[in-house]
């Protein structure tokens, strides 16, 4: 059998890999870049964080959770460890729970994984741009690729596809999302394509003199009165507005609701607690020094100055009171990073247009939909890597299990 994988990225390298298990089986991995992997090099900073123990079905924006959960019952982070410690990449786990191979390397996992496409015999078409996907008129499962390379445009049969192509993120990566329109051509709908994983941009106020502060927050994004979304994390101040995880893993709703009149809401949790209540009633405190134990000199004293006190400012009750009303800041949203400046992808094929365990095409059989293909997308932590070797593993193990000899 002759299988086309179409992009070396996380899932399509997990794909071919898999899918060679199978001496009986051709594989092709096409590539756009001039290597496999060059998204995998940017991922966790440069350390590639792999997954999450936090992984559920919810902490994914996919709009059928069951299909998720069957996904993940196949696929979980122990299946995702074991299978990377037999392919030369063990595993280990911060205190909050993000995997990283042993190296903290991506530049090593990529070489790793190369390696291991070389072995397994899988024919690699690097500096190679897929045109075109169509499946064949005669009955039988099977579709011809047209590809382009330096020595020109070339037409192939093969008898089964993985396409792996990804979405748009990352687009100076090879990531363009240009083999949509031939899936929608093969009946799957596409919906469309929003930057997820970026940046929010908003009117920030008497918070622009801040630029490059970080902080720790409570974010939600609202339309009106009603909560699309909320998320803790770090938070970064930017020219435009906000950046990090605590706002990343919202980005994209700023793109589902970009008809709405959004606003970004930013509170400190940390205000209510009790230790903060009790450290409040310390002799000889104040609020400058209060504060100073929870947020960077910066945030802390634009926080008082909103507040209208002064550093001194004794914390009594009246004052702490105000101080944290005034604390729930709220931002004017304008837009959000665009794909060159987001990590993934929202949008693409319905999850539902395919098997959650083996992710054959519901509509095309002999094609395979993984990765940014499919409308998936996790936040900040591992999770989309996850999910990207994880269908691709699942494709291609089911791939190298069809026509074996028994």
């Amino acid at each position: 059998m002759k299988i086309a994988v179409i992009g070396a990225g996380a899932s399509g390298i997990m794909a071919a890999l898999m899918a060679a298990r199978s001496q009986n089986h051709e594989i092709v991995l096409f590539e756009r870049n001039e290597r496999v992997g060059r998204k995998l090099l940017v991922t966790g900073s440069g350390r590639c964080n792999v997954t999450n123990s936090g992984v559920s079905a919810e902490r994914y924006a996919c709009d059928d959770k069951a299909w998720m959960k069957r996904f993940l019952d196949l696929w979980g982070v122990g299946e995702l460890e074991e299978v990377l410690r037999k392919l030369g990449l063990p595993l280990k786990a911060t205190d909050d729970g993000w995997y990283y191979p042993l190296s903290e390397s991506a530049h090593a996992v990529v070489s790793i994984l190369e390696h291991r496409l070389r072995l397994a015999g899988v024919k690699l078409r690097v500096a190679t741009t897929v045109k075109e996907i169509k499946a064949q008129a005669n009955g039988e499962e099977e579709f011809e690729v047209a590809w382009q390379s330096a020595d020109g445009l070339f037409r192939e049969r093969f008898d089964r596809v993985v396409l792996a192509a990804g979405g748009k993120a990352y687009p100076d990566l090879g990531s363009k999302g240009e083999l949509f329109d031939a899936l929608g051509a093969l009946g799957h709908q596409i919906r469309p394509l929003i930057p997820a994983l970026g940046p929010v941009y908003v009117k920030l106020g008497d918070f622009a003199a801040l630029k490059g502060q970080r902080f720790d927050a409570r974010v939600a994004i609202y339309s009106q009165e009603r909560c699309l979304g909320q998320a803790e994390g770090n938070v970064i101040v930017t020219e435009r507005g906000f950046n990090g995880p605590g706002v990343m893993d919202l980005s994209h709703l700023v793109g589902l609701h970009a008809k709405e009149a959004l606003t970004l809401a930013v509170t400190f949790p940390f205000l209510q607690s009790k230790t903060f209540h009790e450290l409040a009633g310390l002799t000889g405190q104040n609020l400058g020094s209060l504060l100073a134990g929870w947020l960077p000199p910066k945030i802390a004293e634009r926080l008082i100055r909103r507040a209208g006190f002064s550093l001194a400012e004794p914390p009594g009750q009246e004052s702490l009171k105000h101080l944290i009303a005034q604390s729930n800041l709220v931002f004017p949203i304008i837009g959000t990073g665009d794909f060159s400046r987001s990590q993934v992808t929202v949008g693409g094929v319905p999850v539902g247009e395919v098997s959650a365990e083996t992710f054959e095409s519901r509509l095309a059989p002999g094609l395979y939909l993984v990765g940014e293909t499919l409308d998936v997308a996790g936040p900040c932590g591992g999770f989309n890597l996850h999910f990207a070797f994880g269908s691709g593993y699942l494709a291609g193990a089911y791939l190298a299990r069809l026509n074996q000899p028994y």
